[in-house]
């Protein structure tokens, strides 16, 4: 059913759909078929590693079913109380396609009731959680290292001192 067509995890990722499947309540036999087959022929890598274009845990993609609009959701780990229509669960068979997917790359999943799959095309990562943590470590290391502009010292001592204070401050404790 399922191409040779492996996709990129992260190590967290795989571990989640480890874990999904072996609990499998509740799965539907399509859902476990399509999660073996991504653990089967998942390159497995390190958070820092996967690159900034593949749909990871809590990315948000632009992903089309067949010749119908494109749709953005929020790819999650089950369903979120509130989000409706916001997420995608890794537990629906388009949230598990799309994870691990590439820009521009495609699986084709089972209709119920029709000979034809139709096919789920990831269009974008419009956003990637561990994309965004390495820009925002690279923002970081790329500011320049703080300098000393004054002596603090020198600031409280020319500070005057209010004569009528008794309190000896928290020192006195």
């Amino acid at each position: 059913m399922w191409t040779n067509q492996g996709c990129i995890l992260t190590t967290k990722d795989f571990t989640i759909l480890e874990i999904l499947q072996e609990r499998r309540t509740g799965l539907s036999e399509p859902l476990t078929a399509l999660l073996r087959h991504k653990l089967d022929s998942a390159t497995v890598v390190f958070r820092d590693d996967v690159p900034p274009h593949v749909a990871t845990l809590n990315s948000r993609v632009r992903f089309r079913i067949g010749g119908a609009m494109p749709e953005t959701r929020i790819i999650s780990h089950d369903q979120m109380q509130g989000m409706v229509g916001l997420t995608l669960p890794l537990t629906t068979l388009r949230g598990l396609a799309l994870l691990g997917l590439s820009d521009g790359e495609s699986l084709a999943l089972p209709r119920d009731g029709a000979d034809a799959p139709h096919r789920v095309l990831l269009e974008a990562v419009l956003y990637q959680p561990e994309a965004a943590r390495q820009k925002a470590g690279a923002r970081t290391r790329a500011r320049p290292p703080l300098r000393l502009v004054h002596d603090a010292g020198a600031l409280a001592l020319s500070m005057p001192h209010d004569a009528g204070d008794d309190d000896p401050g928290p020192s006195a404790a």
